[in-house]
């Protein structure tokens, strides 16, 4: 017997991306959740041409949206999804496949990132591999940035071939105002956490950063592109502490 896979996405604002990301998934989803926080573009109607189950609730945070997303489904098995992702023929092959087999199991995939309309291949940001196939009984996301899945048992993780490919930035000024975003919520969690940051950590952890990702992780060898992104990357390591430390500095 088939395994019923259910395809489940959140969005805000991704008439850009959505069209993309429901094409691809049309011949291994048996189901489409689609999880809006009030979009204000035309997401919603798009998601109407799609065959989907959509339905909009006010934003909670990564974790507890795609968590209530799951919830949803009405099939156990998960394969979880951002609007600016797609999978390639490949992967989308593999999927398929493993639906057939009675062993259906949790599995991860390789995410290939389009920067600015560049492939990534380096500098952290490939394979860059994701567990997004899963039993929604026994699994959920937790943490408030870079969230990921936690399991309530012990489980096998089956690598796919193919990639996910995940449409990240469409300019460089995109990626500075989700940088702006993403350390916003990095530092308050970490000041949650009651972390503290050093003099050495707030300036010396970017230049780590910046050399890992660059010359460590070969992020020249993706060009201009490779450049800008370790730029960006170490300074937004530099304003997460900067931000921390602010907000330290308040509560004092």
């Amino acid at each position: 017997m088939q395994i019923q896979l259910s395809v489940v996405i959140i969005t805000f604002n991704e008439e850009k991306n959505i069209e993309r990301c429901l094409t691809s998934i049309k011949a291994i989803a048996d189901e489409i959740v689609v999880v809006d926080s009030f979009s204000t573009d035309k997401t919603k109607e798009i998601c109407s041409k799609h065959n989907v189950l959509f339905v909009q609730r006010k934003w909670e945070g990564y974790s507890k949206t795609k968590n209530f997303a799951n919830s949803q489904a009405k099939n156990n098995w998960i394969l979880s999804l951002d609007a600016d992702e797609a999978l390639s023929p490949k992967l989308s092959d593999a999927i398929l496949l493993l639906k057939q087999n009675l062993a259906f199991s949790f599995c991860s995939f390789n995410r290939l990132t389009n920067y600015c309309g560049t492939w990534i291949k380096h500098g952290g940001w490939y394979p860059d591999s994701k567990i997004r196939i899963f039993d929604k009984t026994i699994a959920s996301w937790v943490g408030e940035i870079h969230e990921e899945l936690s399991f309530s048992t012990p489980v096998n993780i089956k690598h796919l071939q193919g990639d996910c490919l995940h449409y990240s930035y469409y300019s460089v000024e995109q990626h500075y105002t989700q940088v702006e975003k993403y350390t916003d919520i990095a530092a308050n969690d970490l000041f949650i956490k009651n972390k503290s940051v050093s003099f050495i950590k707030l300036y010396f952890s970017p230049v780590v950063k910046f050399f890992r990702d660059y010359f460590l992780k070969l992020g020249f060898l993706d060009g201009y592109s490779g450049f800008k992104i370790a730029k960006i990357s170490a300074y937004a390591t530099y304003l997460k502490y900067a931000k921390l430390k602010q907000l330290s500095s308040k509560s004092e």
